[in-house]
């Protein structure tokens, strides 16, 4: 009886103090990364070092201590109830499993860099005083001599966890009714150790292409050697190869939908952020007509407006279009990795075997692709929650300008000739004024009946000519296309064009089918672009001096006459020049004799491109006879929409 009791008691005792080691263990944990946050950080805060990153050395103990203290809290309850002590002990382990995952996997990922940080801080004697004081006054018991004796903590704690759960099972009985429940509790923490590993090596993995791509030209050149060169040359000719369909791309549905919303949001910040500075633009300028109105705007109302523009808007819109950046690149490191990966299986299928490193390659493109999809969905998700806070922000502040300058202008309109005319002769005199010009804009049109002179027209340089003749011989003329607006390439064979350039039509289709995505020739490098940012674009069949081409009529197009005074004849050779016109995009009014002004819309000739001095900022023009300077900004060059048609004269 003797020798059967004796081991029991003794396996009984050894329970007994693993788990009392748990919860003490437990809760001196949960006390220094009080005085951790609490106390040191703290303190530190109080000293404003502008040097020192708290965040990055903290990281998110926080939320470590909320989840600690309420598993604290638990497992000190599950030490009252003796006969199902073990039970709840295991289940606590289960339900807080997932929590601990999400808080240690994200302190472990960046302990490294915390690590660093301390040690640049010994490197710096005045920020390390700081440090020993702080220690000094808050924790001086300890006797730590610097902080990564508290920032080890939570890595130990976490990996400590699946040891003093199986101490707890070894010391129990394999007949107890809650062996299996430690079992389960061993294999839970085993598992949430193994994905915190795991994930901390895909951040890594991330981090190092991350920095990769900060690199400086020189640094890239020094990287070249025949095996990098072997290696790209093997991708970009795998990526031909999947975009003329010859083998087949992997497929990954669920990472090309998160990579199509991330990519959505991408342009969508783009486009705010070119839309807020067009429209900040659009704000300079005082129309003349309403000088001391607009004055009295720009003095006043648009300052405050662009003061809190800039900080509600503009700042968090630049904060968030940084924050794409990082995930940007490692989605093109992704489309790299894969052709690696989709080479070397190829190799491996026929081969039978791969190489240590080849190996090594096709889990790092298995590690960037399952962080992008573990990680896209919530990136996905912040980022348009702050998008979406900061287009509020940005219709708070119309509203709140729409209605300061609505004010303004019922005051303005009281002082006008017609502001206290009565209603019903106020709506006679428009009624007049309209039909008035009704009957001009009738007699215009007769006129333009007649024969009308060609449109001012200003041709391209020479090597922008020379461009669009080339895509007019390869592709013929009704395949020429025009940027409406400035397009930035995002994804890989995506092109980026500025607003005019003319391009040639390939195929209205990409690779999957997606028939607002074009791939087009700009003259060079072909690429695709959206469907919706191009608009047909004809060029205009110019005629040499003496020539005469008489265009027949029929039902569709009027007689057009051309009419040359007499000359040597020359060489009859048509060409095609594509028709452009600069115009003023916004309104000027000349400040100075030296300028000119302009209204939005109207015809310029540029006689120069820069000022006497050779700055671009200015342009010297010709407007109605008249010569002066006006901003470049203030000029765009736009084509003649129908050559074929009426043009306005100048």
């Amino acid at each position: 009886i003797y020798e059967e009791v004796m081991p029991c008691s003794r396996m009984e005792l050894s329970q007994r103090l693993a788990v009392e080691e748990l919860i003490t263990t437990e809760a001196s944990y949960v006390h220094n990364i009080q005085l951790c946050v609490s106390d040191i950080r703290a303190h530190l805060q109080k000293k404003e070092l502008p040097d020192l990153d708290l965040e990055g050395l903290f990281s998110n103990t926080d939320d470590i201590l909320h989840v600690s203290r309420r598993f604290l809290k638990g497992l000190e309850a599950a030490a009252t109830q003796e006969h199902e002590q073990l039970l709840r002990i295991s289940a606590l382990f289960q339900e807080f499993k997932e929590e601990m995952e999400t808080v240690y996997k994200i302190y472990c990922a960046s302990y490294e860099h915390a690590l660093l940080l301390v040690e640049s801080y010994r490197k710096d004697p005045r920020l390390q005083q700081e440090i020993l004081e702080t220690l000094n006054a808050t924790v001086p018991h300890t006797g730590a001599s610097d902080l990564s004796f508290f920032l080890v903590m939570p890595v130990q704690r976490v990996t400590k966890y699946p040891l003093l759960l199986r101490k707890i099972l070894e010391n129990t009985p394999t007949s107890a009714s809650a062996y299996p429940a430690l079992q389960a509790a061993v294999h839970a923490m085993g598992q949430v150790n193994a994905n915190i590993n795991e994930y901390k090596r895909r951040r890594e993995v991330a981090t190092k292409y991350n920095k990769a791509e900060h690199l400086t030209l020189r640094d890239r050149f020094a990287r070249l050697n025949t095996h990098s060169i072997a290696k790209k040359t093997t991708r970009l000719s795998r990526l031909f190869m999947h975009e003329a369909g010859i083998v087949a791309k992997t497929e990954d549905r669920e990472y090309d939908d998160l990579e199509e919303k991330f990519q959505c949001v991408v342009s969508s910040v783009a486009a705010l952020k070119e839309n807020v500075a067009s429209y900040l633009g659009h704000l300079e300028g005082p129309a003349q007509q309403y000088r001391r109105f607009a004055e009295y705007l720009h003095g006043t109302v648009f300052p405050e407006f662009k003061r809190r523009l800039d900080r509600l808007v503009c700042q968090p819109l630049c904060s968030l279009s940084d924050m794409l950046v990082g995930p940007q690149q490692l989605v093109k490191k992704r489309l790299d990795k894969l052709l690696d990966y989709e080479e070397i299986q190829e190799r491996k299928s026929e081969m039978g075997s791969v190489t240590y490193d080849e190996e090594a390659a096709m889990n790092t493109y298995l590690a960037i692709n399952a962080l992008l999809v573990a990680e896209l969905p919530r990136f996905n998700q912040v980022a348009l929650q702050l998008l979406g806070q900061i287009l509020c922000s940005f219709s708070t502040l119309q509203r709140d300008l729409a209605a300061q300058v609505l004010h303004q202008a019922e005051k303005e309109l009281e002082q006008m000739p017609h502001g206290r005319m009565p209603v019903p002769s106020f709506w006679k005199m428009v009624e007049d004024t309209l039909r008035q010009s009704g009957a001009q804009l009738h007699s215009f049109c007769q006129t333009f009946e007649t024969v009308t002179p060609s449109p001012v027209t200003q041709p391209l340089n020479p090597a922008e000519e020379r461009k669009v003749l080339s895509l007019v011989s390869k592709h013929g003329p009704d395949k020429l296309y025009q940027v409406t607006s400035n397009i930035s390439g995002s994804k890989d064979l995506d092109l980026t064009l500025q607003r005019g350039q003319i391009v040639a039509l390939l195929q209205s289709v990409d690779t999957k089918g997606n028939t607002s995505r074009w791939l087009v020739d700009a003259g060079g490098p072909r690429g695709f672009v959206p469907a919706g940012k191009l608009q047909p674009y004809c060029p205009v069949q110019s005629q040499q001096p003496g020539m005469q081409m008489p265009a027949l009529e029929n039902s569709t197009e009027r007689r057009r006459y051309s009419y040359a005074p007499p000359e040597a004849p020359r060489p009859q050779v048509a060409t095609f020049t594509p028709a452009f016109q600069v115009v003023a995009g916004f309104s000027f009014a000349a400040r100075s004799p030296q300028e000119v002004s302009l209204q939005a819309g109207q015809p310029v000739v540029v006689l120069e491109p820069h000022d006497k001095k050779g700055s671009k900022e200015w342009s010297l023009v010709e407007v109605n006879g008249q010569r002066g300077y006006v901003p470049s900004s203030y000029l765009m060059t736009v084509p003649v929409q129908e050559p074929m048609g009426w043009s306005l004269p100048v």
